[in-house]
């Protein structure tokens, strides 16, 4: 094969609508915007505009509540532990904390904690330092000769 039998599949690229090009081309004059007014002009954007009706999304109410202190946690199973730990990203003599976990790529950044859920099955003893885990995680991890530490909140007293 060929740099130049390269292409794509068949309808995959489609070439653009050259509107306003004659009455023949079937989208002259108006170029399929219809007649006059405010939608045939360029640059508007009426979104929720009802014709000066009060529009839906202001006639509803507003419900619930945003609590814009809460903690934003990486949740990760026991099972992507023991995954890690097979892959040997992870090393299980060693505490794993919030740095191990982000060096073995298990998660992605630090964010507020990491809180360990139990799904999924942990094979190997493993001392795991975290911010929070459920009482099925902390099961398995102690049936599997391991131990889970949740700290606690360091940046209140200091």
């Amino acid at each position: 094969m060929r740099l130049n039998e390269l292409s794509d599949n068949p309808g995959a690229v489609q070439s653009r609508k050259r509107v306003g090009r004659g009455i023949g081309s079937g989208l002259g004059k108006t170029a399929g915007r219809g007649v006059k007014g405010q939608k045939s002009r360029t640059g508007v954007a009426i979104k929720g505009f009802e014709g000066g009706q009060m529009p839906l999304h202001r006639r509803l109410p507003k419900r619930g509540f945003v609590n814009i202190f809460r903690k934003k946690w990486n949740e990760v199973s026991i099972g992507r532990v023991q995954q890690a730990i097979d892959a040997g990203k992870l090393d299980a003599k060693a505490p794993v904390d919030v740095a191990a976990l982000v060096a073995a790529g298990v998660v992605r950044r630090k964010k507020d904690g990491v809180r360990l859920l139990g799904s999924g099955e942990i094979t190997t003893g493993v001392t795991l330092v975290v911010d929070g885990a459920t009482q099925s995680a902390i099961k398995a991890v102690e049936k599997a000769g391991g131990k889970v530490e949740i700290k606690t909140n360091e940046t209140a007293s200091a």
